[in-house]
C-alpha cells in the first residue's frame, strides 16, 4: 500500500507490550502511532527517571536492567527515526466510533484509527485494610515509581502489606536504597506458596531469583500474616497492628504503609472499546476476552497486562502477537508466531503458579469491619456496601449506584475486587454472579476546560 492509504494502526501503551507491537509494525514497513501517559517510554516495570538521575539502571531495574536499555534504545530509535509517532505525556480518555479522545498538554484531541492495540498494563490489586484511608497509606507501585522516577522514599519507617512478588521486589528495592523497612508482610502461608511450586517451575532461573530476593529481606519478611488495623495519630500512619502466622498479635510502629496484592489488569479502555469479558477463577478478576494472538474483534487487540498478567516478558511477547495479528488482518504478510507462542505458553504456566502461590485474600476481604473503608475515593463503607446487597441484590452496577462505590476519581480501581467479594458474601453467591463495574468516559479525570478548544 501506498503511504497516503496506509492504515492508521495506534498503540495505547509505550512499555514492553506497546514496544514490541510498534518495533514488529515498523518491521513490516507501516507507521504506528503510539500513545503514553508517561514522558518517556518504557512502562511501569522498566519507567525511566528524569534526564539527569544519579542512579543507574542496575540500580532501578537489578536484574532486568540490559533489557531495560534494550527496549528504551530500540522505541527511543524508532521515534527518533521518525519511523513511529510518540504522543508522549498524554492519556487516552475515551474511545468511541474509531475514535479515541486523547488528553495531553494542549487540552483533548481526537485520533481516528482503523486499527487499536491496547497495551495498558496493570495497577495494584487492593484489598482494604481498616485505616487505610489516612494519610501515608500508599499503592506498591506508587512507592515503587516514587523510588525510579524520585529517587526517594515515602516514609522514613516504612511496612509493606500483600503478597506477591511486587512486594518482595519493592521491599528489596527500598531497602537496597537504603530506606528503613521495619516489616515486609504477606498474606499468604508458607503453605500456599508451596501449592504453586509446579508452575513455578516453569521458569526456574526467574523462581530461584525470587527467592533471593527474599534472602535479602532477612528477618523483615513475615508469612501467613493478617493485617488487623492501620493505627493513626495527628501526623497520619503511626503502626500497624498484625497477627502473625501463629495468630500472635504484634504491633509494628512506622510513618508509611505500602500495600498491593499481585496486580489487576487495567481494562478501562478496552471496555470501552466494546471489548467482551470473562471472569477468570484462578486471577479473581475479570480480563477481557480474546484468540491466543490478541484478538478482541472490530479491529481491537489486546497485549500485556492489560489482558493477561504474565509480566515484562510476557508483555513483549504478547505486543508482537497482537502487532502479528493487526498485520495479518490487515492483508500484510506477518511474521512468524510459532516461537513466540510456545513461549507465552510457558510464561502462563509459571503466571498461573504466582496466582495459586498468592491469592487475593478474599476470606480477609468478606469479614471487613463494618466501619472500615472499601471506597476511599467516595469514602464508603464495608457496612455501606453491604446495605447496598441487600436492597439492590447481587448485581454490581445496582449496587455501586446505591452505595457510590467506584463512583470516584479511580472508577473502581482499587475499590471494586474488593466491594464484588463483600456483595458476592451478602448476596450467597460467586464473585461472577455479581458482575464488574461497567467503564465510564473519561477513564481519567480531565478538567472540564481541556474540552473547550478555540477551533
Amino acid at each position: 500500500m501506498s503511504e497516503t492509504t496506509s492504515p492508521r494502526i495506534v498503540i495505547v501503551g509505550a512499555g514492553p507490550a506497546g514496544i514490541g507491537a510498534a518495533a514488529t509494525l515498523v518491521e513490516a514497513g507501516l507507521h504506528p502511532v503510539v500513545i503514553d501517559e508517561a514522558h518517556r517510554a518504557g512502562g511501569q516495570i522498566y519507567r525511566r527517571p528524569p534526564a539527569g538521575f544519579v542512579r543507574t539502571p542496575e540500580q532501578l531495574y537489578g536484574s532486568e536492567a540490559a533489557k531495560a536499555r534494550a527496549l528504551h534504545t530500540l522505541f527511543d530509535r524508532l521515534a527518533e527515526d521518525g519511523l513511529l509517532t510518540h504522543c508522549a505525556g498524554s492519556s487516552v480518555i475515551a474511545v468511541h466510533a474509531g475514535r479515541l479522545h486523547v488528553l495531553g498538554e494542549g487540552g483533548v484531541q481526537v485520533i481516528g484509527y482503523d486499527s487499536l492495540i491496547l497495551a495498558t498494563g496493570a495497577s495494584d490489586r487492593i484489598a482494604p485494610v481498616p485505616g487505610w484511608q489516612n494519610a501515608g497509606v500508599f499503592s506498591l507501585g506508587a512507592a515503587q515509581i516514587a523510588l525510579k522516577a524520585q529517587g526517594v522514599a515515602l516514609g522514613r519507617r516504612i511496612v509493606l502489606i500483600g503478597s506477591g512478588p511486587l512486594l518482595t521486589l519493592v521491599g528489596t528495592q527500598l531497602v537496597e536504597a537504603g530506606a528503613d523497612v521495619a516489616a515486609v508482610l504477606d498474606t499468604s502461608s508458607w503453605y500456599q506458596q508451596m501449592r504453586g511450586f509446579s508452575g513455578l517451575a516453569a521458569r526456574p532461573v526467574v523462581a530461584l531469583r525470587g527467592l533471593a530476593l527474599r534472602a535479602r529481606l532477612g528477618r523483615r519478611y513475615h508469612a501467613g500474616v493478617t493485617p488487623e488495623r492501620i493505627e493513626v495519630d495527628e501526623q497520619g500512619v503511626a503502626a500497624l497492628r498484625w497477627r502473625d502466622a501463629g495468630g500472635r498479635q504484634r504491633l509494628t510502629p512506622c510513618d508509611m504503609v505500602g500495600m498491593g496484592w499481585h496486580l489487576r489488569a487495567e481494562t478501562h479502555l478496552a471496555d470501552l472499546a466494546g471489548c467482551a469479558f470473562i471472569y477468570d477463577m484462578q486471577w479473581q478478576q475479570w480480563l477481557p476476552k480474546t484468540d491466543e494472538m490478541g484478538r478482541a474483534g472490530n479491529g481491537v487487540y489486546l497485549a500485556g497486562d492489560g489482558v493477561r498478567i504474565l509480566g515484562a516478558d510476557g508483555a513483549e511477547i504478547a505486543g508482537r502477537l497482537a502487532a502479528a495479528a493487526c498485520l495479518a488482518d490487515l492483508g500484510y504478510q506477518p511474521p512468524s508466531a510459532g516461537a513466540d507462542l510456545r513461549k507465552l505458553a510457558r510464561l502462563e504456566r509459571f503466571a498461573c503458579g504466582l496466582a495459586r502461590a498468592f491469592p487475593f485474600p478474599a476470606a480477609m476481604v468478606r469479614t471487613l469491619p463494618g466501619d472500615a473503608i472499601v471506597c476511599r475515593c467516595e469514602n464508603v463503607t464495608a457496612a455501606a456496601v453491604r446495605e447496598g446487597a441487600d436492597f439492590g441484590g447481587s448485581e454490581a452496577n445496582r449496587v455501586k449506584s446505591l452505595s457510590r462505590a467506584g463512583m470516584g476519581r479511580c472508577q473502581g480501581r482499587f475499590c471494586q475486587l474488593a466491594a464484588v467479594e463483600l456483595v458476592a458474601a451478602q448476596a450467597g453467591c460467586a464473585p461472577d454472579v455479581v458482575g464488574r463495574f461497567r467503564g465510564q468516559a473519561p477513564v481519567r479525570p480531565a478538567p472540564v476546560g481541556a474540552f473547550l478548544r478555540e477551533d
